[in-house]
């Protein structure tokens, strides 16, 4: 049985979510808390395995709550937003900055067409964050594993990289932030990310990450045309994939390990179109999508690698990866920009 505290202001939505939850017979919802402080105290009465989170709460919001819940007592934490808003959404991926592990929407309500689906969306989350017992974020500084790091005179290397492509899943958010944060305006060549994220939240990401780095990023649209030191995110709903002629291609194609954009799907399509003169790699997430398709990109020539599992919030598809010998570099999270800097500016 799954311990479960739920976290909400509204008595509503609070209700709900301990219909929802309760309904599953894995979980059994131990407490409720309404506001940051009450989650604290309850943390401690209750030692939940999980914790859903509202954000926008009086007295302490989500955010502090989740500050000192990792601090103190480190707990999966899922965030819980009903928010549609774009900015609004973007503060609650700085709950993940703060340790939390994913973002949800607040399941559709009793009669919404959609309301299985996302009950069934919220209850799968819970159960498979439960299962991280040990949640912290990634060390600063030394590392346990050796950054197998590529040097601009490494000649097994092409000697023109055209492209970057990035997979990631649960903890890909930071992860993705603290890599792009790192690279510089200059940056030379045009970046793709696929991030499995809930239905409707990829701009609340991106509204996110751009006061953060220094680059250009955008929602990618169909038959844009990429440009060197633009970062592209897939959309909701669809696959990405790249075309000759350097332009995106986004289509209605079948899910792939569960997800649709997948990073298994661009991978291919990069393989295809740029064979070696990529560099690509998977970052913290569940599961193993990307993994095989990154192997083909190694096959064709191209720069792979892998976050490690020192530095990974979930080691799922980059484990995946290193297993299969996909990946050409093992790298801490702060040595990843780096890489991307050598093999970019490396000359023949």
């Amino acid at each position: 049985m799954i311990k479960v505290l739920v976290v909400e202001d509204s008595s509503a939505v609070l209700d709900f979510l301990v219909h929802v939850l309760g309904s599953d017979p894995d979980l059994k919802v131990v407490g409720t808390a309404r506001d940051g402080m009450e989650a604290l105290d309850a943390v401690r009465r209750y030692r939940p395995d999980v914790i859903t989170m509202d954000i926008h709460m009086p007295k302490m919001d989500g955010l502090e709550a989740t500050r000192r819940i990792m601090e103190t007592t480190p707990t999966p934490i899922v965030i819980v937003s009903a928010s549609r808003d774009a900015r609004e959404q973007a503060t609650s991926f700085k709950a993940l900055e703060a340790g939390a592990l994913t973002v949800l929407a607040t399941p559709m309500g009793i009669g919404h067409p959609h309301h299985a689906s996302t009950a069934k969306e919220l209850v799968q989350a819970v159960k498979l964050m439960s299962e991280i017992k040990l949640v912290r974020r990634w060390p600063r500084g030394q590392h346990g594993t050796r950054a197998l790091m590529p040097e601009a005179t490494d000649l097994s290397a092409p000697s023109r990289i055209r492209v970057a492509a990035i997979g990631a899943s649960t903890g890909g958010p930071p992860a993705i932030q603290a890599v792009l944060g790192r690279l510089p305006k200059d940056f030379p060549i045009p970046m793709l990310i696929v991030q499995h994220m809930t239905a409707s939240f990829t701009e609340g990401f991106v509204d996110w990450l751009r006061p953060t780095i220094k680059l250009p990023i955008q929602i990618a649209r169909h038959n844009e045309l990429i440009r060197p030191g633009h970062v592209y995110v897939a959309p909701d709903g669809f696959q990405m994939k790249v075309s000759h002629g350097d332009a995106i291609v986004l289509t209605s194609d079948p899910p792939e390990s569960g997800s649709r954009p997948s990073a298994s799907c661009l991978f291919r399509s990069v393989a295809e179109v740029y064979g070696g003169e990529a560099v690509a790699g998977l970052l913290s997430g569940m599961g193993r999508d990307g993994a095989q398709a990154l192997r083909l990109l190694r096959e064709k020539g191209a720069i792979t690698f892998a976050q490690d599992e020192a530095s990974s919030v979930v080691h799922g598809m980059p484990g995946e990866a290193i297993r299969l010998q996909a990946a050409m570099h093992v790298l801490p999270l702060d040595k990843i920009a780096d890489m991307f800097m050598a093999v970019t500016t490396r000359r023949p």
